[in-house]
């Protein structure tokens, strides 16, 4: 079981986005939007996989780590860490995604000097903090392995489970790239996506979560989109010689595997996603259902 890193009370507003993935030009637009509001590095916070899909790792790794903000250990950082062989992303082998996740692996081991390797293998597995009265933990896949596919059709009880384990109001988790929030009683899962990647729902934008005062003493937890130069980002794939079928992802909006999708997530393929995120009242009693902005 991973031991989630306290970091002790935050203070809202903050900005939760994962898989940067080496994009660049997405992970500018996601600190545009945190310094459009005025965000500190401590109100910001990344569920991990900073480098993956995309043809800019080098220079993405640098941008996060020059802004200082808390990053939680992917199962990629953790991989390049160790100097693994491979992504250890959990795919199944011999599917698309595995034969895939060989090349832009091996382009981002030969772009990252071994200082970038260093500071992944020395973030933390999961982190936890307090808002108020209200407990949170992020982690990047589950809390016992950090590449647990955990999707919104996955069985409940294991997120149920972790959620207790920790003794939280809410997780906040990556890994899957596609954003969701469940409730289990009074206690919330929020799967904030990726910002690095599409969510294979039909659009070019990416997405991130704000955690915000409601203005009653209570806390909101909601999706947003998010729009930067997919264009751009496709040309330096395509110029670092990453996976072609995810440069025409970040165009179309569409993944070029479906391999790891659930029968429910499957058929949404190409719907535009509304996600409905969460409500925690003062004093902590209940969670409800709030849209996105």
């Amino acid at each position: 079981m991973l031991s989630p890193r306290d970091l002790g009370a935050l203070r809202a507003p903050l900005l939760v986005f994962g898989g940067p993935y080496g994009n660049l030009q997405a992970t500018q637009a996601v600190f545009a939007e945190a310094d459009r509001l005025g965000l500190g590095p401590d109100q910001i916070l990344c569920s991990g996989d900073c480098v993956a899909y995309c043809g800019a790792p080098a220079a993405t790794v640098a941008l996060i780590r020059d802004r200082g903000i808390v990053v939680v250990q992917g199962n990629v950082e953790e991989q390049i860490g160790a100097n693994a062989a491979d992504c250890g992303c959990g795919y199944e082998p011999g599917t698309a995604c595995d034969v895939l996740s060989r090349d832009w692996y091996a382009a981002c081991l030969a772009a990252l000097d071994q200082e970038a390797a260093d500071w992944m293998a020395g973030l933390p597995a999961a982190v936890r903090f307090s808002i108020g009265k209200a407990r949170f933990a992020v982690l990047h896949g589950g809390l016992e392995r950090n590449n647990q596919i955990l999707f919104e059709s996955t069985e409940g009880d294991e997120r149920r489970r972790q959620l207790e384990a920790l003794d939280v109001d809410a997780v906040i988790a990556g890994h899957t790239g596609i954003p969701f929030t469940q409730a289990f009683g009074a206690r919330y899962w929020h799967n904030a996506g990726v910002a690095g990647m599409p969510a294979n729902d039909g659009t070019p934008q990416t997405w991130y979560t704000l955690i915000t005062e409601t203005g009653e003493g209570g806390l909101a937890l909601t999706h947003h989109r998010l729009a930067y130069d997919h264009a751009a980002a496709a040309r330096d794939m395509r110029a670092g010689g990453f996976p072609e079928p995810y440069a025409r992802a970040l165009e179309t909006g569409l993944w070029p595997s479906l391999d790891m999708l659930p029968v429910r997530e499957t058929a949404e393929t190409g719907r535009p996603l509304a996600p409905a995120g969460a409500l925690i009242e003062a004093p902590v009693k209940e969670l409800a259902a709030v849209r996105p902005g």
